[in-house]
């Protein structure tokens, strides 16, 4: 196969720095996260995440390899095999921490809800790839992708996964806002679903409602539900301005804080580096974001931008639900600081999704 040798030339070196400096940051914390100072190592998971790493890199330069309007052509088949895995996970899937969400494979156990991201902005992006009405799309032109979405958003909250669920919603509401649904249309959307909610506390887990609960009330039960977010906002707040070092965070070394290595690993990172530290890794985050539109900017077609805003969107809203979860803003949903915390699933689709980006931009150049 002969490669573009304008495809070189222009390839996107900003989103693979951001991704590395990602990456890193993610490996290093998740070694402190587990490091145990009596043994002096910190386990296994630290290696794992590497290989994990290999993964993802496998998963980017897949992305960037293909001109991305073959992902139009792929993005209904793609879709099909996240709802079959989705499926399968219902009748064969791996058990962990009260949930059923794993594919166990052997060497690598695949979660399907990861990748179930990257389908709704494949098949979202291949709808609205054509030009929006003059007036914008109402909620009946696009009933459509509400079908595909919504046996997704279904299927993930049966394992059960709330904060997946509402990623994949959020994302669904994003892309079809830019895509040039009429803002009168998505207030009643919105409206929709907040009469809804109360159907839906019904159908939430014991946990689940706990967890609320607490959020409103973080006193109400400081050993049990509240004891996730208490220990968070302990460690968040004794790391001060500039954090207590690299290794040294107390909360995290006497196992105060729990799933370190997951969805609290933003709280590990906060006491050891401190406000600054934060102020740095949420300004790369930032700085993705920014860039991102820049590309959105220059995508040669709307299919190209949608893809870009969808893959995008991904980033912004885990690192939004996160950092609120971790610090007491919102309840404590489940959902990882991408590229950061430990997960192979994750970190595979977040590369996938970057490499997606990296396709934009170097073929804006080619004709």
């Amino acid at each position: 196969m002969q490669i573009d040798r304008r495809l070189i030339a222009h390839f996107d070196w900003t989103v693979l720095l951001l991704a590395l400096a990602f990456v890193a940051i993610g490996v290093t914390t998740i070694y402190s996260a587990n490091y145990n100072i009596a043994e002096e190592h910190a386990g296994g998971l630290p290696s794992r995440q590497v290989l994990w790493l290999g993964l993802g890199i496998i998963a980017l330069l897949t992305a960037v390899a293909f001109d991305y309007h073959y992902l139009d052509r792929l993005a209904y088949p793609f879709y099909g095999a996240m709802l079959l895995l989705l499926l399968l996970v219902l009748f064969v899937g791996h058990s962990g921490g009260g949930s059923q969400r794993w594919i166990n494979l052997g060497f690598f156990r695949l979660q399907p809800s990861e990748p179930a991201k990257l389908a709704i902005v494949l098949v979202l992006a291949k709808y609205l790839q054509n030009d929006e009405p003059p007036r914008g799309f109402r909620l009946s032109d696009l009933w459509v992708p509400f079908v595909l979405v919504g046996p997704l958003v279904i299927l993930t909250l049966v394992q059960p996964d709330l904060g997946t669920a509402i990623i994949l919603g959020i994302v669904f509401l994003s892309m079809i806002l830019m895509g040039g649904l009429r803002l009168r249309s998505f207030l009643y959307l919105v409206g929709a679903g907040l009469a809804f909610l109360p159907i839906g506390w019904h159908f939430l887990k014991p946990y689940q409602r706990a967890r609320i609960l607490t959020f409103l009330d973080p006193d109400r039960d400081p050993l049990g539900a509240g004891y996730h977010v208490i220990q968070s906002k302990i460690a968040i707040g004794s790391g001060g301005l500039f954090g207590k070092g690299y290794l040294h965070g107390t909360q995290n070394r006497l196992d105060f804080l729990p799933a370190q290595h997951t969805d609290f690993i933003f709280a590990v990172f906060s006491e050891e580096w401190g406000f600054v530290g934060c102020l740095i890794l949420l300004l790369l985050y930032f700085a993705l974001i920014v860039y991102s539109f820049r590309l959105i900017e220059r995508a040669k077609d709307r299919f190209g931008g949608l893809l870009v805003f969808g893959m995008v969107a991904i980033f912004f809203w885990h690192v939004v639900i996160n950092v609120a979860m971790v610090t007491g803003i919102m309840p404590v949903v489940g959902v990882p600081l991408p590229m950061v915390s430990y997960g192979g699933s994750s970190l595979a689709s977040m590369m996938f999704a970057l490499g997606v980006m990296i396709n934009v931009s170097m073929r804006r150049y080619t004709f």
